[in-house]
């Protein structure tokens, strides 16, 4: 049997915590930013977690996590 692999692109982009929820970046923070207002960008800033419907999908991804 081979070994199961992590998807190297969810790798990059999630991390579990200890509670079993997975973290990720904030969306729409990378290009076009002179449109959006101050307070658009000040809310990206940081982590949030991943909704609740794609949990188990980042979790078939990462199956050591």
């Amino acid at each position: 049997m081979p070994k199961m692999k992590t998807k190297s692109s969810a790798k990059k982009r999630f991390r579990v915590r200890p509670g079993g929820t997975v973290k990720c970046g904030h969306a729409f923070k990378r290009h076009i930013l002179t449109k959006k207002t101050t307070k658009l960008k000040r809310a990206l800033r940081g982590t949030t977690n991943v909704a609740a419907s794609d949990v188990k999908s980042v979790y078939r991804m990462m199956p050591t996590a």
